[in-house]
Protein backbone atom coordinates (compact mmCIF):
# COMPACT_ATOMS: atom_id res chain seq x y z
CA UNK A 1 0.00 0.00 0.00
CA UNK A 2 2.47 2.24 0.78
CA UNK A 3 4.38 1.67 -2.38
CA UNK A 4 1.45 2.80 -4.52
CA UNK A 5 0.76 6.20 -2.36
CA UNK A 6 4.28 6.83 -3.70
CA UNK A 7 3.66 6.05 -6.45
CA UNK A 8 0.83 8.13 -7.16
CA UNK A 9 2.07 11.34 -5.19
CA UNK A 10 5.26 10.92 -7.40
CA UNK A 11 2.92 10.88 -10.40
CA UNK A 12 0.86 13.85 -9.27
CA UNK A 13 4.28 15.63 -8.65
CA UNK A 14 5.10 15.04 -12.22
CA UNK A 15 1.16 16.58 -13.37
CA UNK A 16 1.94 19.66 -11.24
CA UNK A 17 5.43 19.83 -12.85
CA UNK A 18 4.27 19.61 -16.55
CA UNK A 19 1.09 22.48 -15.43
CA UNK A 20 4.30 24.89 -14.51
CA UNK A 21 6.26 24.48 -17.35
CA UNK A 22 3.18 24.46 -20.41
CA UNK A 23 2.13 27.86 -18.33
CA UNK A 24 1.16 30.35 -21.51
CA UNK A 25 3.56 33.22 -21.87
CA UNK A 26 1.61 35.95 -22.85
CA UNK A 27 2.94 37.40 -26.35
CA UNK A 28 2.38 39.70 -29.24
CA UNK A 29 3.50 38.48 -32.98
CA UNK A 30 4.14 41.27 -35.42
CA UNK A 31 5.36 41.87 -38.99
CA UNK A 32 7.68 44.04 -40.29
CA UNK A 33 9.25 45.57 -42.93
CA UNK A 34 12.09 47.51 -44.10
CA UNK A 35 13.50 48.84 -47.44
CA UNK A 36 16.45 49.96 -48.99
CA UNK A 37 16.54 51.93 -52.14
CA UNK A 38 19.91 50.97 -54.24
CA UNK A 39 21.40 52.22 -57.37
CA UNK A 40 22.54 49.31 -59.47
CA UNK A 41 26.63 49.14 -60.40
CA UNK A 42 26.90 45.98 -61.50
CA UNK A 43 24.82 44.28 -65.06
CA UNK A 44 25.07 40.66 -65.23
CA UNK A 45 24.34 39.25 -68.80
CA UNK A 46 23.05 35.67 -70.06
CA UNK A 47 24.34 35.34 -73.28
CA UNK A 48 23.42 32.23 -75.40
CA UNK A 49 23.63 30.48 -78.61
CA UNK A 50 21.49 27.51 -80.31
CA UNK A 51 21.60 26.07 -83.45
CA UNK A 52 19.21 22.84 -84.51
CA UNK A 53 20.29 20.31 -87.20
CA UNK A 54 20.18 16.71 -87.87
CA UNK A 55 23.92 15.80 -87.38
CA UNK A 56 25.03 16.17 -83.43
CA UNK A 57 28.21 17.02 -84.45
CA UNK A 58 27.76 19.45 -87.15
CA UNK A 59 25.49 21.48 -84.74
CA UNK A 60 28.00 21.33 -81.66
CA UNK A 61 30.22 22.78 -83.93
CA UNK A 62 28.16 26.00 -84.71
CA UNK A 63 27.58 26.47 -81.21
CA UNK A 64 31.48 26.32 -80.58
CA UNK A 65 32.05 28.65 -83.60
CA UNK A 66 30.16 31.53 -82.29
CA UNK A 67 31.32 30.83 -78.67
CA UNK A 68 34.54 31.12 -79.64
CA UNK A 69 33.65 34.62 -80.98
CA UNK A 70 32.05 35.78 -78.01
CA UNK A 71 35.05 34.72 -75.88
CA UNK A 72 37.13 36.72 -78.43
CA UNK A 73 34.48 39.78 -77.82
CA UNK A 74 34.75 39.52 -74.52
CA UNK A 75 38.26 39.70 -73.84
CA UNK A 76 38.51 43.00 -76.45
CA UNK A 77 36.25 44.66 -74.36
CA UNK A 78 38.54 44.21 -71.42
CA UNK A 79 36.49 41.94 -69.02
CA UNK A 80 38.76 39.96 -66.74
CA UNK A 81 38.82 35.92 -67.17
CA UNK A 82 37.39 36.26 -63.20
CA UNK A 83 33.94 37.66 -64.60
CA UNK A 84 32.40 35.55 -67.18
CA UNK A 85 31.89 31.57 -67.45
CA UNK A 86 29.79 28.81 -69.37
CA UNK A 87 26.74 28.30 -66.90
CA UNK A 88 25.31 25.92 -69.51
CA UNK A 89 26.05 22.89 -72.14
CA UNK A 90 23.68 20.76 -73.37
CA UNK A 91 23.35 18.54 -76.70
CA UNK A 92 19.80 17.75 -77.21
CA UNK A 93 18.40 14.79 -79.42
CA UNK A 94 14.06 15.56 -80.67
CA UNK A 95 11.96 13.34 -82.49
CA UNK A 96 9.84 14.75 -84.95
CA UNK A 97 6.65 11.98 -85.07
CA UNK A 98 5.36 13.83 -88.26
CA UNK A 99 8.07 13.67 -90.31
CA UNK A 100 9.57 10.26 -88.17
CA UNK A 101 13.15 11.62 -87.85
CA UNK A 102 15.36 12.68 -85.62
CA UNK A 103 17.18 16.40 -85.25
CA UNK A 104 19.66 17.66 -82.33
CA UNK A 105 19.65 20.84 -80.33
CA UNK A 106 22.87 22.56 -79.01
CA UNK A 107 22.83 24.98 -76.13
CA UNK A 108 25.31 26.88 -74.50
CA UNK A 109 25.27 30.08 -72.34
CA UNK A 110 27.69 32.02 -70.63
CA UNK A 111 27.47 34.60 -67.79
CA UNK A 112 29.49 38.11 -68.02
CA UNK A 113 29.52 40.17 -65.15
CA UNK A 114 29.94 43.82 -66.13
CA UNK A 115 31.21 45.92 -63.05
CA UNK A 116 31.40 49.31 -65.46
CA UNK A 117 27.90 49.49 -65.90
CA UNK A 118 28.03 52.63 -68.21
CA UNK A 119 29.53 50.32 -70.81
CA UNK A 120 25.85 48.20 -71.31
CA UNK A 121 25.07 50.16 -74.12
CA UNK A 122 27.99 49.65 -75.86
CA UNK A 123 28.69 46.01 -74.93
CA UNK A 124 24.73 44.37 -75.92
CA UNK A 125 25.18 46.34 -79.29
CA UNK A 126 28.22 44.53 -80.93
CA UNK A 127 28.04 41.49 -79.00
CA UNK A 128 25.45 40.75 -81.04
CA UNK A 129 27.51 40.56 -83.76
CA UNK A 130 29.49 37.41 -83.06
CA UNK A 131 26.26 35.58 -83.76
CA UNK A 132 24.65 35.23 -80.08
CA UNK A 133 21.01 34.19 -80.89
CA UNK A 134 19.70 34.41 -76.94
CA UNK A 135 19.62 36.68 -74.02
CA UNK A 136 18.40 34.63 -71.51
CA UNK A 137 18.11 37.89 -69.57
CA UNK A 138 20.06 40.57 -67.75
CA UNK A 139 19.94 41.06 -63.77
CA UNK A 140 21.46 45.03 -62.59
CA UNK A 141 22.77 44.33 -59.03
CA UNK A 142 25.12 46.52 -56.66
CA UNK A 143 28.61 45.21 -55.53
CA UNK A 144 27.47 46.26 -51.88
CA UNK A 145 24.09 43.84 -51.49
CA UNK A 146 25.08 42.25 -47.97
CA UNK A 147 25.48 45.75 -46.63
CA UNK A 148 22.16 46.56 -48.10
CA UNK A 149 20.56 43.90 -47.29
CA UNK A 150 21.97 44.05 -43.70
CA UNK A 151 20.42 47.37 -43.38
CA UNK A 152 17.19 46.01 -44.64
CA UNK A 153 16.63 43.60 -41.76
CA UNK A 154 17.92 45.46 -39.08
CA UNK A 155 14.99 48.35 -40.30
CA UNK A 156 12.71 45.82 -40.73
CA UNK A 157 13.18 44.36 -37.16
CA UNK A 158 12.75 48.02 -35.67
CA UNK A 159 9.75 48.14 -37.79
CA UNK A 160 8.31 45.06 -35.90
CA UNK A 161 9.16 46.61 -32.35
CA UNK A 162 7.73 49.84 -32.84
CA UNK A 163 4.66 48.31 -34.81
CA UNK A 164 4.11 46.35 -30.71
CA UNK A 165 4.65 48.81 -29.10
CA UNK A 166 2.12 50.80 -30.61
CA UNK A 167 -0.29 48.05 -30.02
CA UNK A 168 0.59 47.36 -26.56
CA UNK A 169 0.56 51.88 -25.56
CA UNK A 170 -3.18 51.23 -25.26
CA UNK A 171 -3.38 48.42 -22.89
CA UNK A 172 -2.49 49.47 -18.98
CA UNK A 173 0.19 48.00 -16.93
CA UNK A 174 1.72 46.15 -19.89
CA UNK A 175 4.69 46.68 -22.44
CA UNK A 176 7.18 45.13 -24.97
CA UNK A 177 9.36 42.42 -23.50
CA UNK A 178 12.40 40.57 -25.38
CA UNK A 179 12.03 38.73 -28.60
CA UNK A 180 10.98 35.33 -28.47
CA UNK A 181 11.38 34.25 -32.11
CA UNK A 182 12.07 35.35 -35.40
CA UNK A 183 11.37 34.35 -38.62
CA UNK A 184 12.44 35.79 -42.06
CA UNK A 185 10.77 36.07 -45.17
CA UNK A 186 12.77 37.96 -47.88
CA UNK A 187 12.73 38.46 -51.47
CA UNK A 188 15.15 40.73 -53.51
CA UNK A 189 13.99 41.24 -56.89
CA UNK A 190 16.12 42.70 -59.63
CA UNK A 191 15.30 45.29 -62.14
CA UNK A 192 15.36 43.72 -65.68
CA UNK A 193 15.77 46.17 -68.40
CA UNK A 194 14.36 45.74 -71.90
CA UNK A 195 16.54 45.12 -74.69
CA UNK A 196 16.34 46.24 -78.46
CA UNK A 197 17.99 44.64 -81.27
CA UNK A 198 20.54 47.10 -83.04
CA UNK A 199 18.12 47.39 -86.01
CA UNK A 200 15.39 48.62 -83.81
CA UNK A 201 17.64 51.73 -82.35
CA UNK A 202 18.53 52.47 -85.44
CA UNK A 203 15.14 52.65 -86.60
CA UNK A 204 13.75 54.99 -83.81
CA UNK A 205 17.21 57.05 -83.37
CA UNK A 206 15.48 59.95 -85.18
CA UNK A 207 12.32 60.63 -82.55
CA UNK A 208 13.84 58.53 -79.12
CA UNK A 209 16.71 60.00 -76.82
CA UNK A 210 20.17 58.91 -77.21
CA UNK A 211 19.91 57.14 -73.96
CA UNK A 212 18.64 53.84 -73.73
CA UNK A 213 19.75 52.26 -70.43
CA UNK A 214 17.45 52.83 -67.32
CA UNK A 215 18.22 50.80 -64.79
CA UNK A 216 16.18 52.37 -62.08
CA UNK A 217 16.53 51.36 -58.48
CA UNK A 218 17.11 47.68 -56.83
CA UNK A 219 14.56 47.59 -53.50
CA UNK A 220 15.77 45.30 -51.09
CA UNK A 221 12.91 44.43 -49.05
CA UNK A 222 13.15 42.91 -45.44
CA UNK A 223 10.37 41.07 -44.52
CA UNK A 224 10.15 39.37 -40.38
CA UNK A 225 7.94 37.81 -38.26
CA UNK A 226 9.09 38.75 -34.42
CA UNK A 227 7.19 37.35 -31.36
CA UNK A 228 7.73 40.38 -28.17
CA UNK A 229 6.53 38.81 -24.76
CA UNK A 230 4.28 41.04 -23.37
CA UNK A 231 5.03 41.74 -19.54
Amino acid sequence: MKKVILLLTGFISMIGMSQEQTKFTPQISISGEGKILVTPDIAVIQLGVQNNGKDPKEVKQLNDVTIDKVIAYIKKFGIPVTDYQTTQLSLYKNYDYEKKKHSYQANQTISVTLKDISKYNAFMMDVMETGINVINGVEFKSSKMELFESQARKKAILNAKKKAEDYVSVLPGQKVGKAISISDNSQTNYPQPVFMAKGMMADSEATQPKETLAIGEIEIVSNVSVSFVLE
